[in-house]
């Protein structure tokens, strides 16, 4: 609404509307009397005689400024087109009156579209004088307040100095300088508010470096064992029927005296259900054209595997990245803490946080995350028992999914 009442062709069309109305109210509501012809006179009337009498024409030659006959034809009136007789007889005919009913509907409209624009005018004059932002007078004061005292400044003047405006301009914008008795200086740079965060400095991995402790047999919890063996067994009983080809990989059953030397040589003790899976099963073998029996897309590693594939990516990452002392080994790329379960031949591994006991994957491209499939598993006897639910239930692990292809096991990402 404010925009139509700002808009000028609106109060021209208004105005417009307005004054048409008023004609027509007008002209229809008065009958012209019919004009009366007066005679017509002769075109060339002959004056009357005068007394004739033998006077000499004066002045004997034409004066300077005053027309002659032939001037006066020359500049005589022309007739115009209205004086043709068919215009004439248009504005004789006698014009019919309005009805009163017209008359006032018209007058009506006329009163309603004048006080409308004299509406529209007025909430304009009311805006401009309410709503504006700054008055001339008061730009004028602020432009001043930027002129300078230059030298170059004429201060007699009424009128600002583009120099001088342009020279207080330059100087307001100078970078933190003040002029002090005649000498230019340079402001004191404040200090900043913050302090520059401190250097990673990389520390070694001491889990990477355990100590030259010797290996101690440990006996599995025997309800573990049998929770692990019950997942293993349905497991192997999916891949006979399943996939036959991957069942032949599984490898032969572990030696609790290797499991204590990698325990040993690593520095951290395995969990329970780990050691009871490695019991059973210790990694894979190798079958001529059959990938290994594994998780999520990995083969399963020995326990010799798993310490030589910890020891390989201690020597690629054997730092931490400490921030004050402080440094998150599940957030790093590597962590000597960590046992490599699986891996997929691309650089990337399964493994298992020995303090935490839950299930995580790295990849080569230096991320680690705990939550491989997308959903978190909180140990390997839950990694075990949710394969065995998913083979013989058709579902998935997270993205992964089970399946029998060609009569060997393969994962496909959903």
């Amino acid at each position: 609404m404010r925009r139509l009442i700002m808009s000028r062709g609106v109060w021209l069309a208004l105005f417009a509307a307005v004054v048409a109305a008023a004609i027509v109210a007008i002209v229809r509501s008065r009958r012209r009397p019919p004009v009366q012809l007066a005679e017509a006179a002769p075109a060339n009337p002959v004056p009357a005689p005068a007394q004739s009498r033998p006077t000499a024409p004066w002045p004997p030659a034409p004066v300077l400024g005053t027309p002659t006959a032939e001037d006066l034809h020359r500049y005589a009136a022309r007739p115009s087109v209205l004086d043709h007789p068919a215009f004439a007889e248009m504005d004789d005919r006698p014009r019919v009156p309005l009805e009163p009913a017209v008359r006032r509907r018209l007058t009506r409209w006329g009163i309603a579209g004048l006080a409308l624009l004299v509406l529209a005018a007025g909430t304009q004059a009311l805006e401009s004088a309410v709503f504006s932002k700054q008055r001339p007078e008061e730009a004028a004061r602020q432009v001043t307040s930027f002129v300078s005292q230059d030298a170059l400044c004429d201060k007699t003047t009424s009128d600002v100095d583009a120099r001088c405006l342009f020279a207080a301009i330059d100087e307001r914008q100078a970078d933190d300088r003040q002029v002090v008795e005649g000498v230019e200086t340079q402001a004191p740079v404040p200090a900043p508010d913050y302090q520059p965060a401190p250097d990673y400095q990389p520390t070694p991995d001491a889990d990477c470096r355990p100590g030259s402790a010797g290996p101690r047999v440990r006996k599995v919890d025997a309800k573990v064992a049998r929770a692990v063996n019950r997942q293993w067994r349905r497991i192997e009983a999916w891949l006979k029927t399943n996939a036959p080809k991957s069942y032949r990989t599984l490898g032969r059953p572990g030696r609790a005296e290797d499991i204590a030397a990698a325990e040993a040589r690593m520095g951290s003790p395995f969990p329970d259900d780990l050691r009871a899976s490695l019991l059973r099963h210790d990694g894979t073998v190798e079958v001529k054209d059959v990938w290994g029996i594994g998780f999520l897309g990995n083969w399963s590693l020995s326990v010799e595997e798993m310490h030589g594939t910890w020891q390989q990516l201690c020597e690629i990452d054997g730092e931490d990245i400490r921030d004050g002392g402080f440094s998150d080994p599940r957030t790093d790329w590597w962590d000597g803490r960590m046992l490599p379960i699986g891996s997929d031949g691309s650089g990337n591994h399964l493994v298992i946080d020995s303090v935490e006991r839950d299930v995580g994957d790295t990849d080569h491209e230096g991320t680690m995350s705990f939550t491989p499939g997308g959903r978190p598993i909180r140990s390997y006897y839950a990694l075990l028992k949710a394969t065995a639910d998913a083979m013989e239930g058709n579902g998935s692990v997270g993205y992964w999914k089970p399946k029998a292809v060609a009569g060997e096991l393969d994962w496909e990402v959903l």
